[in-house]
């Protein structure tokens, strides 16, 4: 979902760049206030950024003037919520940027409010409804990162749509989504168990933690322990 360098108008870079820095800045203040209130949950914050850097930089080539792959922002989400996976999603973008040349510093504003905004905030919203309804972190870490995945993509054809509308807003939106699905659903599938497997072992050496962090709730720490 990487948007390449210069490939988005000047205008709307400048929009989602007004979009993203807000968040990113409250994101700051978040990252602040749970690693004063718990610091030993600094290890986990830099577990969910490497796996994002590494998992979302297994790209494959799209002529949407964009690509397709995993986006690893689900954990992040459930570990912090979207604001902090906001901040990690835009270092992480800024690096692939500057030394992979995967997506760029005009287009970091559009990236990272689809990968590190508006996806994470999907996935947790549905992560937090089903936490509240007592189903198993396992079922719901996948959920998570199967719907952070694929509202990533929604986003950026949303993105996309908007800076192409041809031959309509919709019909462009439509026509680019099309295109990433393909391919999307089942990296959206694999990430989600792949998630799965990295959550079993936070499960088993950090419950405490994550219940701390409020990812699990006290009848899973009961279970795990």
């Amino acid at each position: 979902m990487h948007i390449m360098e210069g490939f988005l108008p000047p205008l709307w870079c400048a929009v989602w760049y007004v979009i993203a820095i807000p968040v990113v800045a409250y994101g700051l203040y978040k990252i602040k206030k749970v690693t004063d209130e718990t610091p030993e949950s600094k290890a986990l914050l830099a577990v969910s950024g490497a796996f994002m850097f590494v998992i979302s930089s297994l790209k494959l080539p799209s002529v949407t003037g964009s690509c397709s792959h995993p986006t690893g922002n689900g954990l992040g989400a459930a570990l912090f919520g979207p604001a902090v996976t906001g901040v990690l999603a835009t270092i992480v973008l800024i690096f692939q940027a500057i030394l992979l040349a995967h997506g760029g510093i005009t287009t970091l504003g559009a990236n990272c409010v689809s990968m590190g905004i508006v996806g994470p905030l999907a996935g947790w919203i549905v992560y937090k409804l089903l936490f509240k309804a007592g189903v198993p972190s396992k079922i719901n870490i996948f959920l998570i990162a199967f719907i952070a995945d694929l509202a990533t993509y929604i986003v950026t054809s949303i993105q996309l749509g908007l800076a192409f509308p041809e031959p309509t807003t919709m019909g462009a939106i439509t026509k680019f989504f099309l295109i990433f699905a393909p391919t999307q659903f089942p990296l959206a599938i694999a990430e989600g168990l792949l998630t799965v497997i990295i959550w079993n072992g936070l499960m088993s050496y950090k419950p405490k933690l994550l219940n701390k962090l409020g990812a699990i709730s006290e009848v899973e720490l009961a279970k795990g322990e």
